[in-house]
């Protein structure tokens, strides 16, 4: 077994995501995920106080990677709003999320904001950052209705995950097509 302290936060955290991935929100907890991670219990317990405070970790991790640091990332990728919206999708088709149990870990997080109000008032405070920066991105592409195309673009990627659509080629594809029919009329 490992040593309590050979493992970063990050470890924990990224095993957190996968167990969730896996099981839902009841799978996350410290005895299940050491034993995935080779690693006496104790070593959770040398970064987290308790399984909340844990949680609450992966909700701030997740806010933080998954949105403000795709946000970070696209702003950077491009000059105009039309190439920041490809980025978007290059980087939500991208598979940044393996380490945290791929594609399915975006819809165990909201089966898991079904049951804590923790992670709703999480959930919610992302959609509001994500749908606000995808909106301005419209925005500023000449798109009459940018809220609306923020929202159908935005259900889009939330819809192929349901539908098991797991190909990243397959889901850039269908998402850039999606674009391109949110900008068709917006002015170039």
């Amino acid at each position: 077994m490992a040593k309590a302290g050979s493992l970063a936060p990050e470890d924990w955290i990224r095993a957190g995501f996968r167990a969730l991935s896996r099981g839902g929100p009841q799978a996350v907890r410290a005895e299940a995920i050491a034993r995935d991670l080779k690693v006496s219990k104790g070593s959770f317990y040398w970064h987290f106080k308790d399984l909340p405070a844990f949680k609450q970790a992966m909700l701030d991790h997740w806010q933080g990677q998954a949105t403000e640091g795709i946000i970070a990332a696209v702003e950077a990728a491009g000059e105009n709003a039309r190439e920041r919206l490809s980025a978007l999708v290059a980087l939500t088709t991208s598979d940044l999320d393996l380490p945290y149990g791929g594609v399915v870990v975006e819809a165990a997080i909201r089966d898991w904001a079904r049951h804590d109000p923790k992670a709703a008032a999480v959930l919610a405070g992302v959609e509001d950052r994500r749908l606000g920066f995808v909106t301005g991105l419209f925005a500023e592409s000449g798109v009459a209705d940018a809220a609306q195309a923020a929202r159908l673009l935005y259900a889009g990627l939330i819809g192929l995950d349901q539908l098991g659509v797991f190909n990243p080629a397959s889901r850039r594809e269908d998402l850039e097509r999606l674009v391109a029919l949110l900008l068709a009329d917006a002015p170039r």
